[in-house]
């Protein structure tokens, strides 16, 4: 994933980890473990640049939110004024706690919810940036083997319980 330059593969991996964020179909995974391997670049510069990218793509996404809530008294809203203080107020209590699976691919969704839920700004940044900051670090310890992955993982021999053994043969007396 060499452009000849360190700076342009972080510019290069800020966009796709922006744009992964957000609505547009990208995958930040290949440019953050091209870079990883690749190692021209320190570790923790490559998941902090991540980090802000994909945070930053989250915000874009809750600022959509925001304003769309400002058409909730038009007809053509998907729920009634009723119905989205009620939404709002479930989600004041329990859902603004989905915000830290905003890392997950689905999860663009929920972003966007938090804009029309009007989750605190503060809260908001708080969630998604531990999120999406975890899954970086998650992923540089996979690919760096200091995580093991599925195929990696110890797996110790089955061995008989006692119960299963063949019966013990008495001898006739």
């Amino acid at each position: 994933m060499t452009t000849g330059s360190a700076a342009a593969d972080l510019i290069v991996l800020f966009a796709a980890a922006f744009g992964a964020a957000t609505i547009l179909p990208f995958q930040s995974e290949i440019v953050f473990g091209a870079m990883q391997a690749e190692g021209a670049v320190a570790l923790w510069l490559v998941v902090v640049v991540a980090s802000v990218g994909n945070t930053l793509g989250s915000v874009v996404n809750y600022l959509m939110g925001l304003w769309a809530e400002r058409f909730r008294d038009r007809r053509w809203f998907p729920a009634t004024p009723a119905q989205l203080d009620r939404a709002q107020r479930w989600y004041a209590r329990w859902g603004v706690w989905s915000l830290l699976l905003s890392w997950a691919p689905f999860a663009d969704a929920l972003t966007v919810a938090a804009g029309v839920m009007r989750t605190p700004w503060w809260l908001f940044l708080a969630l998604v940036s531990v999120a999406k900051t975890g899954r970086y670090l998650i992923l540089a310890g996979l690919l760096s083997g200091v995580l093991p992955g599925p195929e990696e993982t110890p797996v110790a021999p089955v061995q008989a319980a006692p119960s299963e053994a063949a019966p013990a043969r008495i001898a006739p007396d």
